[in-house]
């Protein structure tokens, strides 16, 4: 017994992943040992203290199980008192263990003595095995009982030479045990894997957990569910522990794996359907590239020994035709039952039959449909697979699958045992296929497993270079893209004829190092070699003019945009309808747009439910300068959503570009700033330092127009280091205008005229400057605030000989803003009225409130003071409601010279009135009384007197006799007493 008391086992590790890890073996303590393992443990819970830091609970341990933990908590409390019994549920990897675990933990904070054993198949036919577990550290308290009880107990344990004891004896001596031990503190029994607990001891522990009432005896055990042992548990109370869900799924990963590839990240969280194992276990058994990347995936994710041992025992255990069931609707993953249909291929019927009672798949009810009981039950039936059997399968599926292209073609490639240009051309199609259904990853995929298939070398080098293309332009890995690229080059024979090659390398070198020269004249060659290829088609090439586009439009001179159009010209039957509409709105608009606008709207309206990420943003880029992104913006959020799921990343930051650029003029500045942060973060994450430009463009003028000029003029810095080394013009036209919008905020109109003719001379749009239209009515007020009164005239001659107003409404409003600015007489005032009729021009509320202050200033000047009061007030408060301080400061300057001093003060026009004000007023610029007025509106005539003493000062009059000129431009109600109060 001494010799007994003596053996101590290893404590249980504990996970860095905060799950408790449970081994297999369990303490063999007396007393005093079992107490240091306790102090051990906590001693451990102290280490995840910072210095100064608060503990931490095991609830902050277990992510998503507070209200199973408090469970737990309230049932140690009951049984440490009067005694109590708990059976824990649930599938396996579920965190079972790791609440026995917290419950060990929380009852020997409690003082209570914890006795522990679990269950161990290779123990399961060792009589009372489990039993020696659970008593071994009590073997002090067997003295204390009498010579009948106390030999069967030492009988059943091993221990002394008696036959075999009753069972019935060894169940009282048990309890009988429990109970004194009770006496000087409670005690807590936790049994962890009850199914695997010899008979003998599952009997002992089914009667002693049903008499613990009055005991101070707790009795806790865990069992997957659906699994029986000998241990009888009808009767005893359970708690079932669901997975977790979807919130506390994602906690736990981002918490262990914080660098996971969003892909990755979804598919890990979709596998683990909330269990916790599989939830740390899965991203272990991929490599950090995998993990970092969420690319080169399997179709099923490798299990960790851990896992395979967990889902795959049963398998095991079952018929041959079985397994081979399981395997085919394994591999098949639609769950269609008609996969497990006996046929030439598989007797498969009764092995389906015998998996749904096995507990490992069901049926659901009113469907074809069989489901296996989890996730990771079919990814280990894959991995326990022999590779022949697996091949099999697939060629089997593929022949059912005759009806469906892409699935069929994905089955032949896994069944494939060398290179096949058949299956490598199935597979091509429907690469281009799963792209229009928006799925870029997988068609990567699909691609790089047609190269792989590919017989001859240069057809292997063409699809990773369209792989390679498409990973750098969609889905963000420009890495991998890189890689891809590099192995096409070494496959092609005549690497400098491959046009797909040039593409990708173009693209690469753009978005690298933006080397545009480099590119372009790489690009330009292979697309004059391809001339004399025939098996070049459409889709390549328009890839390759696309990419050729982007060149032109970063360098933006007239020699690169030349060779662009003459390329089109040379393959104008290649060119798809987006390419087309970005040639004619995008390139140069001020000049070829128009005749394009019906085609551009027709394409915009088809966007709805287009799922294609590059087509939905190549639309949305040929309405960028003729103002029809707001039509884009459901389309452009389905590639946001997709990207930020792991999918078309790279789409996904021009497309957080795209809806940031359109929120600018629309107002939505805060909205603008999450975008172009989201887009930054993600370009620095995938290292596309070009693309990152543009939303630095949308973070320079933001700051321009809140009056944070050291962060504009700072961003504006950065952009002009970045592009005058590389010649990228477009990007430090992007500087220039922020610097400038920056200065006519501040009233430094020399400052900015000088940078906004860098732009675009005043006169003249510059060609291929599509941005010029966009600040033409900047050029136009910097030109007149410095005197530049021909120059200003000039280049609303030019905006008007362009015929840019016909674009788009906010196009015409600035048109009409900027000729109203030049002005020199009388017509000024018809242009600003003309600038503000623009339809729905409230839409654009920074570029209004620019012509309301312009206006306001004019009528100011023009000593129309009162006139003037309205606009100015007007963009005053749309200026503060956006936070532009410069403008809403120019604006309260402009009021004060008027002689007011706030703008509740300096809003006299009607446009201030409220709906019951504007009807008072109305009705009292006719001549009626307040005493008739307020019959008609059922209002007392004081009522009425003190409605007219807030509305004079509003409309800037002292008199009733005023009231009809201030209220000219308001209609008189048709039916004055109608209204409801």
């Amino acid at each position: 017994m001494a010799g007994a008391a003596a053996n101590v086992a290893a404590v249980r590790a504990v996970a860095g992943t905060c799950y408790f890890r449970a081994s297999r073996s369990l303490a063999c303590l007396a007393r005093p040992a079992y107490r240091a393992r306790q102090d051990r443990s906590n001693k451990w819970l102290a280490v995840l203290d910072g210095p100064g830091n608060r503990r931490l609970g095991v609830a902050e341990l277990l992510f998503g199980r507070s209200s199973e933990l408090a469970a737990i908590t309230g049932f140690v409390e009951r049984a440490g008192i009067g005694g109590e019994a708990l059976l824990l549920l649930g599938e396996p990897g579920v965190g079972k263990t790791a609440l026995l675990d917290a419950a060990a933990s929380t009852a020997a904070e409690a003082g209570m003595s914890v006795l522990r054993a679990a269950g161990a198949q290779f123990e399961a036919d060792l009589p009372f095995s489990g039993l020696h577990q659970v008593l071994l550290p009590l073997l002090d308290e067997f003295g204390r009982l009498d010579a009948v009880h106390g030999g069967a107990l030492s009988a059943a344990l091993g221990y002394g030479a008696s036959p075999a004891p009753d069972r019935m004896l060894v169940s009282a001596a048990t309890l009988t045990v429990l109970r004194h031990a009770a006496a000087d503190s409670p005690v807590l029994v936790v049994v962890d894997d009850m199914p695997w607990m010899d008979r003998a001891t599952a009997g002992v522990l089914g009667f002693v957990a049903r008499r613990l009432a009055g005991t101070r005896v707790g009795f806790l055990a865990a069992s997957r569910t659906e699994e029986e042992g000998f241990f009888e548990r009808s009767g005893l109370p359970a708690r079932e522990l669901a997975p977790l869900d979807s919130q506390a799924a994602q906690s736990l990963l981002a918490d262990r794996f914080p660098a996971l590839a969003p892909a990755l990240r979804q598919r890990v969280l979709s596998e683990a359907q909330g269990n916790p194992l599989a939830l740390l276990e899965l991203p272990a058994a991929l490599t950090e590239r995998q993990r970092a990347s969420g690319q080169d995936l399997p179709p099923t994710l490798p299990l960790t020994r851990r896992l395979l041992g967990l889902f795959g025992e049963q398998l095991q255990q079952l018929s041959p035709a079985s397994r081979q069931v399981l395997l085919m609707l394994a591999l098949d993953s639609t769950g269609d039952a008609r996969v497990a249909r006996p046929g030439s291929y598989t007797p498969a019927e009764p092995g389906a039959v015998e998996a749904e009672q096995a507990g490992l798949l069901h049926s659901r009810p009113g469907t074809r449909r069989l489901d296996f009981r989890h996730p990771l039950v079919r990814a280990a039936v894959v991995e326990l697979a022999a590779s022949s059997e697996r091949r099999a399968a697939h060629q089997a599926l593929a022949e059912l699958a005759a009806g469906q292209p892409d699935r069929q073609a994905w089955h032949l490639a896994e069944a494939a045992t060398g290179p096949d240009e058949r299956v490598a051309e199935l597979l091509e199609c429907s690469a281009r296929r799963i792209l229009r259904r928006g799925d870029a990853v997988g068609a990567v995929s699909a691609l790089t497993r047609a190269a792989e298939l590919s017989p001859g070398e240069a057809d292997r080098g063409r699809r990773l270079a369209e792989a390679a293309y498409l990973g750098a332009e969609v889905t963000g890995d420009i890495g991998r893209a890189a890689r891809l690229l590099d192995d096409a080059w070494r496959a092609e024979q005549q690497p400098q004829s491959s046009l797909q090659a040039a593409t990708a390398a173009a693209y690469l070198l753009l978005n690298g190092d933006g080397d545009v020269e480099t590119a372009h004249h790489l690009l330009a060659g292979a697309l004059d070699n391809a001339v004399e290829r025939p098996d070049i088609t459409a889709a390549v090439v328009d890839d390759a003019l696309n990419t050729l586009m982007l060149l032109c439009y970063w360098d933006g001179s007239p020699e690169l945009w030349n060779s662009f159009y003459d390329a089109i010209e040379t393959w104008k039957s290649s060119v798809s309808e987006a390419l087309h509409l970005a040639s004619q709105t995008w390139a140069d608009p001020a000049r070829t747009a128009a005749p394009a606008l019906a085609q551009l709207d027709a394409a915009i309206e088809r966007l709805t439910g287009e799922l294609d990420p590059v087509k939905i943003i190549r639309i949305a880029i040929a309405g960028l300068f003729a103002d029809r992104l707001a039509s884009c913006r459901a389309a452009l959020w389905r590639v946001v959503r997709d990207g930020r799921d792991g999918g078309a990343v790279t789409s996904a930051i021009n497309a957080l570009i795209l809806l940031a650029r359109d929120d600018f003029p629309a107002g939505r500045w805060d909205q603008a700033e999450q975008l172009v942060n989201e887009a930054i973060q993600m370009c620095e994450q995938l290292d596309y330092p070009l693309l990152a430009r543009p939303a630095l463009l949308v973070h320079a003028l933001l700051a321009a127009v809140r009056g944070n000029e050291d962060r504009a003029r700072e961003l504006a810095d950065q952009l002009l280091r970045w592009a005058a080394p590389r010649g990228i013009r477009w990007v430090q036209c992007y500087a220039w205008h922020a610097r400038a919008l920056a200065a006519l905020g501040r009233g430094d109109f020399e400052h900015a005229y000088q940078q906004l003719t860098v732009i675009s001379p005043a006169g003249e749009l510059a060609l291929y400057v599509p941005y010029a239209m966009h600040v033409s009515m900047d050029l136009v007020e910097a030109a007149v605030r410095t005197g530049r009164d021909a120059e200003a005239a000039a280049h609303v001659t030019a905006l008007h000989q362009a015929g840019i107003a016909k674009l788009s409404p906010r196009l015409a409003m600035l048109v009409s803003g900027a000729a109203a600015l030049a002005a020199t007489g009388p017509d000024a005032i018809g242009f600003f009225e003309q600038a503000l009729a623009v339809d729905r021009a409230g839409r654009w509320p920074f570029e209004l409130a620019r012509v309301e202050l312009a206006y306001g200033e004019r009528l100011r000047r023009d000593r129309a003071t009162k006139a003037s009061r309205r606009h100015l007030a007007a963009a005053l408060e749309t200026f503060e409601s956006l936070g532009a301080r410069p403008w809403a400061a120019r604006a309260a300057g402009e009021l004060r010279v008027t002689g007011l001093t706030s703008l509740r003060q300096s809003i006299p026009g009607p446009a201030s009135l409220t709906t019951q004000e504007r009807e008072i007023a109305l009705l009292a610029a006719t001549g009626l009384s307040n005493k008739q007025i307020g019959e008609r509106l059922f209002l007392s005539h004081r009522t009425i007197g003190a409605h007219l003493y807030q509305i004079f000062p509003k409309l800037g009059i002292t008199s009733r006799a005023a009231l009809r000129d201030a209220l000219a431009d308001i209609p008189e109600p048709d039916n004055p007493g109608s209204s409801e109060h």
